[in-house]
């Protein structure tokens, strides 16, 4: 069942039933009283990203908080993407960019990765994490994705699920089209791997082609950067192996 984009959707923490009472934040509840000017008996949806999509009414507005009501669940809690999306932090806006771009794209978890080239040596999980929440309200997902703290690379190669495919996105592999070695894959349990700005190291890269779990893909004739890389490789995985 497909989002409803005409009412305003709102992420809560709360457990979500008919008839229970929710008070929303007070960044929600100024964004429903002063930018949107909704009165009582205006509708809204809520989701946590545990119990569907249910609709809610403002019941009672004050001046500093507004309190809704839920109704009726409108969509079933569907599963949680198995994609996982490994990425070299970037700098902060265009970090919020790759996080919310992920989110939309299908991602189920969110891991940062610590390279010999990133930019960013510790990303402020919380951020990202309110990024995959915004992204969640805006593009109707119901399955919130799971954002992992930074690891650095070799220890997350370590300890890697060998079933689990690893899609490494490589700028300098010997050819331009990605289909092939996406087509290749047979496993159903997928991951990618998208590097910083100055692209992996040689040891890095060395040491990926080394691993029986890891396919390695190029991103076509023109250097990207690591933003639109993001979105270019999450695009070409889902329409080849993904879910779409």
């Amino acid at each position: 069942m497909r989002a409803n984009y005409r009412m305003q959707r709102l992420f809560v923490p709360d457990a979500l039933d008919a008839g229970a009472g929710i008070e929303a934040s007070p960044q929600q509840s100024h964004y429903l009283m002063h930018v949107l000017r909704l009165r009582e008996g205006a509708q809204v949806l809520l989701f946590n990203g545990r119990d569907g999509e249910w609709s809610a009414t403002v019941s009672e507005k004050t001046k500093k908080a507004v309190r809704l009501v839920v109704q009726d669940l409108q969509r079933p809690q569907p599963p949680l993407s198995d994609l996982v999306y490994c990425f070299a932090p970037l700098k902060q806006g265009r970090l919020d960019y790759l996080v919310q771009k992920a989110v939309e794209m299908g991602a189920g978890v969110l891991q940062p990765v610590i390279t010999q080239h990133t930019q960013v040596a510790k990303p402020g999980i919380e951020r990202l994490r309110a990024n995959v929440i915004e992204a969640a309200e805006q593009c109707g997902i119901l399955a919130v994705p799971e954002v992992r703290e930074s690891e650095k690379l070799d220890r997350l190669l370590a300890g890697w699920d060998k079933e689990r495919r690893l899609v490494f996105c490589d700028e300098d592999a010997a050819t331009n089209n990605p289909l092939p070695a996406l087509q290749a894959v047979k496993e159903t349990k997928l991951a990618l791997l998208v590097g910083p700005e100055g692209g992996f190291s040689e040891d890095e890269r060395r040491m990926l082609r080394a691993l029986p779990f890891v396919s390695v893909i190029p991103l076509g004739p023109r250097i990207l950067r690591a933003d639109t890389a993001a979105v270019a490789a999450l695009a070409v995985m889902q329409a080849t192996i993904g879910d779409w």
